[in-house]
């Protein structure tokens, strides 16, 4: 079998999305309310470029905490599935936030990888910009 260049790009299918009864907050398309995020693997990193909405502000305009963190859980999860090819979930969420982010940003990155796997313990760092 031929390893991929560590430089390619390789857009994520989401197996979920003819699930009945599929709904989830971070990563369903049908979900409205959602966050409706698609991944892109590049190398090390799994990406999703994804643009703010205002009804997921908080203070004056900024992109809520909570919103923030759960979009470094969502994708911290799909490293798990695309890079270890099993599912997990989070044991904890450290979140440094370093600066306000708007909602009227036009469009957000989202990186995350794998730092470390032991055992059944994947440690991710995930970074928002």
């Amino acid at each position: 079998m031929t390893e991929k260049p560590a430089d390619s790009k390789r857009d994520i299918k989401n197996p979920y999305e003819k699930t009945e009864g599929y709904n989830c907050f971070g990563c369903s398309p049908d979900n409205k309310s959602g966050l409706q995020l698609k991944f892109t693997e590049d190398g090390e990193w799994l990406v999703s470029r994804w643009v703010p909405k205002n009804h997921f502000s908080g203070y004056k305009k900024m992109l809520h905490g909570g919103i923030q963190a759960t979009l470094m859980d969502e994708i911290g999860s799909w490293i798990v599935q695309v890079k270890l090819k099993t599912a997990g979930v989070t044991a904890k969420l450290e979140v440094k936030y370093i600066q306000p982010v708007s909602v009227e940003e036009k469009q957000l990155t989202l990186k995350a990888r794998i730092e470390k796997h032991v055992r059944n313990l994947a440690y991710i760092s995930v970074e928002l910009r």
